[in-house]
């Protein structure tokens, strides 16, 4: 285990504070989550309102994917611009600004009038749900003992599949009644930020380098030219973006549109069962990520992070092909959606362990930030790249050309494989400093 020789639980030592800390974060990417999760259950009904009556359902899928594209470009650029705030500036203070930005986005979501203004409030939210993951990561990886780093930082990667589990439980409720409640809901993590801004203190570590480091030290906080300048860094940063968007499109590009499968494999139900099916389908895909995540946690504290990630990549190809390949009944929604949930997130596990442990203090928010979310620019191509063959399948004559487009993009896993034997195994080691 990653504790070593040391005995007793990992948990062993931590104090209260360390527990505020770790909750605080975890409730900002839970509910980070949930807005994901609200996005792809409302993205259907959404855009079938807000495009002109008798759009083809090819080209609500185009659509679909642009909204998605967009909102993933929000990502990358929250999380590469909040990343180096959170180095400049403070981790729990970026944090918290993040939490208010991608509430108050979610919510306008709710008000949009046409295809447009929709897809300009899922960039703005974008935004803060970037950040919010670089400077969370950051601050619980600092914050920790270090026997508890590696399990604390799987538990939060975890515990951001109840955000998602609670995003659907919603719209069992919420989404019958139209989908701008559902983004009125998005509303309330702000609520989070008014309950923990005072009791919330920025790394010891972070200030240690702030505030007594050295004038060149600090001006090398954030420093975007150094993770590309230092070879070290240079080599670090190239396989954690490169891991990332191997996961990010293997995700967004293909696993979180289980929605429009579920649809269209239960084409023949009534509209109201395919509904029930595509909620609880996706909440099963979420408790099912949440297994993955906690196993890639556990496997990854014994065989290390690079073959972890080996297996969670393998995982996520053979889930994805089996079930886009062969759902075809309410009963294989039930079994099927659940285990590409397990197989899809389970390399999110690793990225929110791994990540941290590649960079120095004075780099590590903007390290995150530029690996995990940077690396959604150009996996923004999935949703993208999805759309497109979906078209041009149906225009060639397949017989279920959505199925095939996701088929054929599943082979982006392979290039997370290819990556991990020139990355660096970091189990056991202090964070670089």
């Amino acid at each position: 285990m990653d504790s070593g020789n040391r005995s007793g639980p990992w948990y062993r030592g931590m104090t209260g504070y360390h527990w505020w800390v770790l909750i605080v974060a975890s409730l900002g990417w839970l509910f980070d989550t949930m807005d994901q999760r609200i996005f792809v259950l409302a993205r259907g009904p959404a855009l079938e309102e807000l495009l002109p009556a008798g759009t083809p359902a090819s080209e609500v899928t185009w659509y679909g994917g642009v909204a998605t594209a967009v909102f993933m470009l929000g990502w990358a650029t929250g999380g590469f611009v909040f990343g180096i705030v959170g180095d400049r500036w403070g981790r729990a203070k970026t944090m918290l600004l993040t939490i208010l930005i991608y509430s108050a986005f979610t919510g306008l979501s709710a008000l949009s009038v046409s295809w447009v203004d929709f897809t300009f409030y899922r960039f703005l939210t974008g935004l803060g749900v970037g950040g919010e993951f670089a400077a969370g990561v950051a601050l619980v990886a600092e914050v920790m003992p270090s026997r508890a780093r590696a399990h604390a930082l799987g538990l939060l990667q975890a515990l951001s599949a109840v955000g998602n589990i609670l995003g659907s439980a919603i719209s069992f409720v919420v989404l019958p009644l139209g989908w701008r409640y559902l983004f009125m809901v998005g509303v309330f993590p702000s609520l989070l930020v008014a309950a923990v801004r005072r009791r919330l203190k920025e790394p010891e570590v972070w200030r240690k380098v702030r505030e007594s480091g050295g004038e060149q030290l600090r001006s090398r906080l954030g420093s975007v030219g150094e993770l590309f300048r230092v070879a070290r860094w240079r080599r670090h940063t190239l396989v954690g973006l490169t891991l990332a968007i191997s996961g990010v499109i293997g995700l967004w590009g293909i696993g979180f549109w289980s929605p429009e499968l579920i649809r269209e494999a239960l084409a023949d139900v009534s509209a109201d069962t395919r509904s029930w099916y595509v909620s609880m389908g996706t909440l099963l895909q979420d408790v099912g990520a949440f297994g993955g995540i906690f196993a890639f946690t556990l496997l990854t504290a014994r065989v290390g992070r690079r073959p972890a990630f080996a297996v969670a990549f393998l995982l996520g190809l053979a889930a994805t092909i089996w079930t886009f390949g062969w759902l075809e009944s309410p009963a294989q929604v039930l079994w099927m959606v659940p285990l590409l949930g397990f197989c899809n997130l389970m390399v999110f596990g690793g990225y929110s362990i791994y990540f941290p442990e590649l960079y120095p203090t004075h780099l590590r928010s903007t390290g995150v930030g530029f690996c995990y979310n940077v690396g959604r620019i150009i996996a923004a191509v999935g949703p993208l790249t999805l759309g497109t063959l979906t078209v041009l399948f149906e225009e060639a004559g397949f017989a279920s050309p959505f199925r095939s487009a996701a088929v054929s993009l599943a082979g982006i896993y392979l290039v997370g494989v290819c990556v991990l034997p020139v990355a660096p195994e970091t189990r056991g080691r202090p964070l670089p400093e």
